[in-house]
């Protein structure tokens, strides 16, 4: 990667659907070379995909958590995964460090849909030992790595 790539992908962070004509504009390069460059990009697995982002409040998801997970032995980590991958809720699982064994992020339409959640599903799993929630309150920043 050079010093155009790294300002490709930065134009292409803050919005994904600006035109190629505005990137070449932008860069100072031909269309066909914006083009190419992205196409190297993705095959180079720098850009995994491209997605829609959904602002879960205006479908009625108004409860945002994260819930660390407790299991009793580290074996039980793929078993886990397994399960909580089932629950369409969670946007976001991680295998951890630390207390937790693992950290997952949860979408829900309100605290009593969490609770129903956790109790029912999540602490219902085989190996769970407990869990620990952190409701947020507000997200204050989301974006994604500058290179």
């Amino acid at each position: 990667m050079d010093s155009i790539d790294c300002r490709l992908i930065n134009l292409l962070r803050i919005n994904a659907k600006i035109p190629i004509a505005e990137l070449s504009e932008k860069i100072g390069i031909s269309g066909a070379a914006i083009h190419k460059r992205i196409k190297k990009l993705e095959n180079k697995k720098i850009f995994t995909g491209s997605q829609i982002n959904i602002d879960p409040k205006k479908i009625g998801f108004t409860t945002l958590a994260f819930v660390g997970i407790y299991l009793e032995k580290a074996f039980d980590v793929n078993f886990a995964i397994k399960k909580l991958k089932t629950i369409e809720e969670i946007t976001e699982c991680h295998y951890t460090t630390g207390d937790w064994s693992i950290l997952i992020k949860i979408y829900c339409k309100d605290n009593q849909h969490l609770m129903k959640l956790l109790n029912e599903k999540i602490q219902a799993i085989k190996g769970v030992s407990r869990t620990e929630t952190f409701i947020s309150l507000n997200q204050q920043i989301s974006r994604q790595i500058r290179i």
